[in-house]
């Protein structure tokens, strides 16, 4: 006679559940892992010239990335700049709601950031698109203009790349198409390029 209790429920689930965090984590860890150093060095070398020359910086991004450009210009405009020999002139051109809606309104969705390039950018300024796919429209056409006028375009992009990619000075894939993975890598590199002025450069 079999007197052994059968698993209750919440036990199998809680293993499914505690085997999908551990999948989860490793595969984040190897995301980052595989982001070259050397690349990201030469983000801090470029972010380093553009303040010294008090050039400007624009970052943009849509959806989970408009967050992380706006976390980015936060930590750049603020914690960074504190430290740096001078304020960093960085702006996220996902955070002016009236503006945008303007813009998306009047003329289209895909100029959303073109539209404020136009009125802020000069030739030398330095423009940070991040973006999962790679190939969101208005990402594309900043990525454009930017490069016929005159900008340093750097891109941030998941595994599939995308055209945005094709415009890029300075280019860095995270190896995954998985879009919560590739946000947060895409915000440790953004980290990175913040934290090695406030906790490396000037120290």
């Amino acid at each position: 006679m079999n007197t052994t209790s059968p698993p209750a429920a919440g036990s199998t689930d809680r293993t499914r559940t505690l085997a999908w965090i551990a999948g989860y984590k490793a595969a984040q860890n190897r995301a980052l892992d595989a982001v070259p150093p050397a690349a990201v060095a030469a983000l801090i070398d470029l972010l380093r010239e553009a303040n010294a020359a008090g050039r400007r910086i624009f970052v943009c991004g849509n959806g989970g990335n408009a967050a992380n450009a706006a976390h980015f210009t936060t930590d750049l405009g603020k914690g960074a700049s504190a430290v740096a020999p001078r304020p960093f002139k960085v702006l996220s051109l996902a955070d002016n709601v009236a503006w945008m809606t303007a813009i998306g309104n009047d003329y289209s969705f895909d100029e959303l950031f073109v539209r404020q390039l136009e009125n802020h950018a000069e030739r030398g300024d330095v423009v940070i698109l991040s973006s999962v796919s790679g190939s969101s429209p208005n990402l594309v056409a900043a990525a454009r203009w930017a490069r016929e006028h005159g900008l340093v375009t750097v891109a941030l992009v998941g595994g599939k790349r995308g055209t945005v990619a094709e415009h890029a000075d300075h280019l860095i894939v995270v190896d995954d198409v998985h879009y919560g993975r590739v946000e947060d890598v895409q915000m440790n590199i953004l980290h990175m390029l913040c934290y090695a002025f406030m906790e490396f450069e000037n120290r």
